[in-house]
């Protein structure tokens, strides 16, 4: 029996060297430098994020941690990019709620889910339901008993379906109807909502809060479950009118599917260390996020789940790709 008990660890080495040999792997990672691909422009809201991260993330693994954005087609030619690349741990992505929007809308991707292995979520953005100071409405329940006494009188802005879902989930969950402005950037978008050519729209933090200060805007409310420490004084929507309803803006970590579960390990344990490290949370506050860290495994049913949810309001809006054709 001893014998036995001996010779087990040996076979096990004997049958599994694929186990052997990533956990070595992960033992000396990384050994050169990281890529960090942000499937966005230069100077945006996840692009900051990331080069946030990617400060911390280069001193917590004693090796040099690189940016290299990737911009086009909502984030889908970067992930391209990633679901492409070996998976050793050495490429990187942080993308936004497109991930998840892209296959919500039923779009044609070279890629799927499970091309992506999750690390963490890192941040959720804010979003503020926003109005323009000549509609009559200073709160959400105001404000649905106004749109539904002027059905398809208001009309909303938005420059993305990261945002434009969730304006949409609020027209279905309060049963009113608002018509959709598209914009092809949030600065004109909010040019034209401060000038009052749109009426209302459901903005990030970043963008709306200074115009709300000024007096320009008047929030009504923020989308996500549970009150923003950055903006206490301004209630959820599910509070203030729509019981249940839930949305952000939120930024997350993968790397390509098959990356030894190691080196997922070791990353999700720095990036989650950073993002819930006090100066580094003050930091997200003052830019309307409230950061997060979780595991692989929540991170990834989170993502499944938004797909759902925001599957199933896009096709109620008839802003599924496929039901064009």
């Amino acid at each position: 029996m001893a014998r036995l008990l001996c010779i087990r660890p040996l076979l096990w080495f004997c049958l599994s060297p694929i186990a052997f040999i990533a956990s070595a792997h992960a033992q000396s990672y990384p050994s050169k430098p990281v890529r960090m691909v942000v499937p966005y422009l230069p100077g945006g809201g996840t692009d900051t994020l990331a080069r946030m991260i990617v400060q911390r993330l280069t001193e917590a693994l004693n090796q040099s941690v690189v940016v290299d954005n990737r911009p086009a087609v909502d984030g889908i030619v970067g992930s391209e990019v990633v679901a492409r690349s070996n998976p050793d741990g050495y490429t990187l992505m942080l993308i936004s709620s497109s991930h998840a929007i892209n296959p919500a809308l039923g779009r044609k991707l070279p890629y799927t889910t499970r091309d992506f292995a999750p690390i963490t979520q890192t941040a959720n953005q804010q979003i503020l339901l926003v109005v323009h100071p000549s509609v009559p409405a200073k709160s959400v329940k105001e404000l649905i008993s106004y749109a539904k006494a002027n059905p398809d009188k208001l009309n909303y802005g938005s420059s993305s379906n990261a945002v434009a879902l969730p304006m949409e989930l609020f027209k279905t969950m309060s049963g009113t109807r608002i018509q959709h402005v598209p914009y092809k950037g949030s600065g004109q978008m909010i040019i034209d909502l401060v000038g009052g050519q749109i009426q209302m729209a459901i903005a990030g933090a970043v963008s709306s809060i200074p115009h709300v200060k000024s007096g320009k805007l008047r929030a009504l409310a923020i989308g996500d479950s549970k009150r923003s420490a950055y903006l206490p004084e301004i209630p959820t929507i599910a509070e203030a009118g729509v019981p249940g309803y839930q949305a952000s803006i939120w930024s997350g970590m993968f790397a390509p599917a098959k990356t030894p579960r190691p080196i997922i390990d070791r990353l999700n344990k720095e990036v989650v260390k950073i993002v819930q490290a006090r100066d580094f949370r003050d930091q997200l506050l003052q830019l309307g996020s409230d950061p997060v860290g979780n595991t692989p495994e929540e991170w990834g049913r989170f993502i499944e789940e938004e797909i759902v949810k925001w599957g199933k309001i896009a096709k109620t809006a008839g802003m599924r790709e496929e039901t064009a054709h």
